[in-house]
């Protein structure tokens, strides 16, 4: 089936829209990070150029661009130059799959907010995103640098042990919503799953997959590589780690294969486990408001819909995005020891026993 003018046109659209959101991540996140980890430690942070300090990062970006870019002598040329890309590539792909809205009818034609709605859309973000790992062992092999092949060594055997761990929680979700569509998973968690009175609890993946979530979240800071699990980085042990022989633009590009990635991880914390698009407590009654205070029926009320469905999501995400560095901020790294006991001995038996538990409950017809 071929697509027309319409079609191609709106696929353009959502792919640009992500790519400049994706690309505003990394600047964005540096900000926050300089200014969070202030608030946390009671010092005012970047405060001189512009305002509250919110041009720190176009510097960095200029720093980044205009540096000069020379390969150390002993590296692997091919592979030290490929290597970064090798990491951010997939991590914009992963996002391809991610439904951040519902849909909308133009015409004769019906706009899904989401890039790829793949039948398979969860195994596609796992498949992909588990591709990064080759680029930092790209790094750390091509830098030619025992600290770089440490950082690259603990980051492939830790990315290991937490993906076993984070597709199995992951089981207990597709058990419970019948799909490893995205879309349908967003979709499902739109019913109700308790009233009590005039409260509502919804269906969100947290009520009904509290352990699971837990699981995923907790392998998410691994996959991440974010503190307390930034062994591949352990700047106290390590140096650098992995990234210890790159500077310019290439480490840039490492750097916002982490925030892009990230990104992603919030993302899929929100549509699996809270809601994705769905209204926030309170946004449905806004939706009434502004509806009825600018006199909006017909498509501009159904744009209405679709612009708070986008907020909602973004708030969303934007709230685990914080929560990364609030627990980079409040939790010290752990030990090499104690990130593989976590993850073998303590999270893996977890999952599986979320996945008897929960096909037990709904075989009682429980959930």
């Amino acid at each position: 089936m071929t697509m027309d003018l319409f079609e191609v046109g709106v696929m353009a659209a959502k792919i640009m829209m992500l790519v400049l959101v994706l690309l505003h991540v990394a600047p964005v996140m540096a900000w926050v990070e300089r200014r969070g980890s202030a608030l946390m430690q009671n010092r005012l942070g970047p405060n001189r150029v512009g305002p509250l300090g919110l041009l720190y990062s176009l510097c960095d970006a200029i720093k980044f661009i205009w540096k000069e870019d020379k390969a150390p002598g002993h590296v692997e040329p091919f592979y030290y130059t490929i290597a970064p890309l090798v990491s951010i590539i997939p991590a914009f792909m992963t996002f391809a799959a991610v439904p951040f809205g519902s849909s909308i009818i133009v015409g004769d034609h019906t706009v899904v907010f989401q890039i790829a709605n793949l039948d398979v859309g969860l195994l596609y973000v796992l498949s992909i995103a588990s591709l990064g790992v080759y680029g930092i062992i790209m790094c750390g092999w091509s830098s030619n640098n025992k600290y770089a092949l440490l950082g690259s060594l603990r980051s492939s055997s830790q990315m290991i042990s937490y993906e076993l761990s984070l597709g199995l929680s992951l089981i207990g979700a597709i058990m419970v919503f019948s799909s490893v569509k995205l879309g349908d998973i967003a979709a499902a968690q739109g019913q109700t799953l308790l009233s009590l009175g005039p409260l509502n609890i919804p269906k969100w993946g947290i009520f009904i997959q509290p352990v699971g979530f837990i699981i995923f979240i907790t392998a998410i800071f691994a996959e991440t590589n974010r503190l307390p699990f930034d062994l591949p980085e352990g700047e106290s042990e390590i140096v650098a780690g992995y990234h210890l022989e790159y500077g310019s633009l290439k480490f840039a590009l490492l750097m916002m294969a982490e925030y892009v990635n990230m990104f992603v991880g919030a993302a899929m914390i929100t549509t699996i486990y809270f809601g994705g698009w769905q209204f926030l407590p309170g946004m449905g009654r806004l939706s009434v408001m502004l509806g009825s205070a600018f006199s909006l029926d017909g498509m501009a009320r159904e744009w209405l819909r679709v612009l708070l469905e986008i907020s909602s999501f973004g708030l969303k995400v934007g709230f685990f995005m914080w929560f990364f560095v609030w627990v980079r901020w409040t939790l010290p790294r752990f030990r090499y020891d104690q990130l593989m006991d976590l993850g073998w001995r303590v999270m893996l038996p977890l999952s599986l026993a979320n996945i008897f538990v929960t096909g037990f409950l709904i075989y009682l017809g429980v959930i």
